[in-house]
C-alpha cells in the first residue's frame, strides 16, 4: 500500500484497482479514477497512486468513507422474522427456528443478536463471525427502531418520560426518540415508534410495561443503517452493497472506539 502522494510502495499483494473491481466497487478503469481523486483509503490512509498494492485478507478498504468487504465468501442477509420463531438455528424444544429461512444457502449462517419469540421484524443473518460479535455485543448498542402496539392511551408526557429515562430492575433505560403513531384506537390501544440503542433482553417490552403500557405487538423496523422497507414477512434478501458498506463502517467504527478505551 502507498500513502497519499508518496511513500514506499509494497511489492506484495494485489493491485488496488484490481481488488476494487473484483469486490464490485466499480470497473477497473472507474476504480483508478476513484483512487487518483483521493476517494479511497486503505487502513484509514488515503491512497492516490495507481501502483498501490493491498492484501485483501488483512487490509481494510473504504471508498468515500464507506467500508468495502473484500472477502467474497462472506454473506449478509436481512430477514423479516415472523412471530413464533425462535432466534436460533435450532431449538431443543422443537419450536420453529431460523434454519428454514436459510436452507437454500450453502454457507453456515447465524443471526446477529436476537428478536423475542413473539417479536417480528428485521434480523441480520451472516457467516461473518467478527462482525456479528461486534454488532451483537450489548456494550456497543446498535440503534434500533421498533413499532409497538401497546395497551392504553400513550400521551406526549409518556414519551417524554421514556426519553428522560425510567428505572428497571437491571438499571435505568431511556429511548433516543419516540413518536406517537395512533392513540386511543377503538380497541383501546396505541401505536408508537421507539428508537433506542440498548441491547438488553426484552428491553422494549419491559420498558413499556414499567410505563404502564404493556406491549401487544412489536416489530423491529431498523437495525443500525438497515431498514426493513417492503420486505415481506418471512422473506430474506441479501444486503445491497451500500447497506453492507454502511454496516461494515459501523462495525469498524465500534472496533476503533473499543481500541481507544
Amino acid at each position: 500500500m502507498s500513502a497519499d502522494h508518496g511513500g514506499a510502495q509494497r511489492t506484495d499483494g494485489e493491485r488496488l484497482q484490481k481488488v476494487m473491481a473484483a469486490a464490485g466497487v466499480a470497473s477497473r478503469r472507474a476504480s483508478e479514477e476513484l483512487i487518483v481523486r483521493g476517494r479511497v483509503t486503505v487502513n484509514g490512509k488515503k491512497v492516490t497512486e495507481l501502483g498501490a498494492r493491498i492484501d485483501p485478507e488483512t487490509d481494510l478498504l473504504a471508498v468515500d468513507g464507506v467500508a468495502v468487504q473484500l472477502d467474497q465468501t462472506r454473506r449478509y442477509l436481512m430477514l423479516n422474522k415472523p412471530t413464533k420463531v425462535i432466534s436460533s438455528m435450532s431449538d431443543e424444544r422443537g419450536r420453529a427456528d431460523l434454519s428454514g429461512f436459510v436452507a437454500d444457502y450453502e454457507e453456515r449462517l447465524f443471526n446477529v443478536g436476537r428478536l423475542d419469540y413473539d417479536t417480528s421484524g428485521l434480523l441480520v443473518l451472516t457467516n461473518d463471525g467478527p462482525l456479528a460479535q461486534v454488532l451483537a455485543h450489548p456494550s456497543f448498542g446498535v440503534e434500533k427502531t421498533y413499532i409497538a402496539k401497546v395497551k392504553g392511551t400513550v400521551t406526549a408526557q409518556t414519551l417524554q418520560e421514556l426519553r428522560n429515562g425510567i428505572e428497571l430492575d437491571d438499571g435505568p433505560i431511556r429511548i433516543d426518540r419516540g413518536k406517537l403513531i395512533t392513540r386511543g384506537a377503538t380497541d383501546g390501544a396505541s401505536m408508537v415508534e421507539l428508537t433506542l440503542h440498548s441491547g438488553r433482553n426484552r428491553i422494549v417490552r419491559r420498558m413499556m410495561e414499567a410505563a404502564g403500557h404493556p406491549v401487544i405487538e412489536l416489530v423491529r423496523r431498523s437495525f443500525g443503517p438497515l431498514h426493513l422497507g417492503s420486505l415481506k414477512l418471512g422473506r430474506t434478501r441479501e444486503l445491497t452493497k451500500i447497506e453492507l458498506g454502511q454496516l461494515l463502517t459501523l462495525a469498524r467504527g465500534a472496533e476503533e472506539q473499543k481500541g481507544r478505551m
